[in-house]
């Protein structure tokens, strides 16, 4: 990966050095501390079906249970998952709890079912998930084909806890999501994610050592990276990711609203992507894919130019996501 940018990174109000970034980041959010010191701990966010590709043409559901816990500790500067997060860490015990409320309220799980443990951080923090929560959580996965949970490439490192929820769960496989993000080394700096892409790497050979499968979250046109590129970078990232090791790769449109992305609009450092943008880079990365390939869909709709080719738009990237091959455009794109 050629580590010259090819441009310069426009300038903006994003502090230098971590410490000050952590805190512009958060003076820029708006103040949900009461509502977050309210939430109940003992039972989750919130919990959906969804179908998911299962790389063979066809579908297989998926149960998503989005948990209840503390915000995560790094502080990236497009999250905005710390809107449902709790101040302080979930004693241990609730979150077994939580995702018991989840499958008593999803009901009879189907075969083949994926589960998805999403924390809003890293699973695999044990000041978010306690280690001795692990075979009580174990127990509740072992029906299901797959356990997806996430984490930073940092607590991956060695895999002692990886191996040993893994383990834990079987028969169920675990797979192991993690954010790329970027493959621009300077942006990807920016972002706060105190990473570098030699260490996502080093944490890809590490899930791909313990058996876990993998997947990568790609940004398409994160924060400081000019229109004309994000098409470029996204695949380059997506392609980075693959020669990882990483066996899927979602590709994600930056979505503003979190606060410390509208400073950065208001000075041009960032530019939300259009649904052309998106579909320019699944395109794109379709067409060199290593491994699976999939766009987000959730709530595309902000993106979109046209209303009128917005569902035939959506419809062809999940079919695309389905089938893994670039379909024929839209309406012209």
């Amino acid at each position: 990966m050629n580590s010259s940018a090819h441009f310069v990174l426009p300038s903006g109000p994003l502090p230098s050095v971590v410490v000050e970034r952590d805190a512009w980041i958060r003076a820029q959010r708006p103040d949900l501390d009461a509502a977050r010191r309210g939430l109940p701990t003992d039972r989750p966010a919130a919990w959906l079906w969804e179908c998911e590709p299962d790389g063979t043409g066809g579908v297989r559901p998926v149960l998503t249970v989005f948990l209840t816990n503390r915000e995560c500790p790094w502080r990236c500067l497009m999250c905005d998952l710390w809107h449902h997060t709790t101040l302080d860490p979930v004693p241990p015990g609730q979150i077994p709890r939580q995702i018991d409320v989840a499958l008593a309220a999803a009901g009879p799980v189907p075969p083949n079912t994926r589960l998805k443990l999403y924390n809003a951080g890293s699973f695999f923090d044990p000041g978010a998930i306690p280690v001795a929560d692990y075979p009580a959580i174990a127990q509740r996965c072992r029906d299901f084909e797959s356990v997806l949970v996430e984490c930073h490439p940092s607590l991956v490192r060695n895999g002692v806890r990886v191996r040993e929820f893994s383990e834990q769960i079987l028969p169920a496989r675990l797979e192991v999501a993690m954010g790329l993000e970027t493959a621009h080394p300077e942006i990807l700096e920016r972002l706060n994610k105190r990473m570098t892409l030699e260490a996502f790497c080093a944490a890809a050979g590490v899930l791909r050592d313990v058996g876990c499968s993998t997947r990568a979250f790609v940004l398409v046109q994160p924060p400081f990276m000019p229109a004309a590129l994000a098409v470029e970078w996204a695949e380059r990232s997506a392609s980075f990711a693959f020669s990882s090791g990483i066996q899927w790769v979602t590709l994600i449109p930056t979505r503003g609203g979190n606060g410390a992305l509208e400073p950065l609009r208001e000075v041009g450092a960032f530019t939300p992507p259009t649904l052309s943008c998106l579909e320019d880079a699944v395109d794109a990365a379709m067409a060199s894919r290593a491994g699976m390939l999939l766009a987000d869909v959730w709530d595309l709709e902000r993106f979109s130019e046209d209303p009128s080719t917005f569902q035939a738009r959506r419809d062809r990237l999940e079919w695309m996501n389905r089938l893994q091959c670039v379909l024929p455009r839209v309406g012209g794109g």
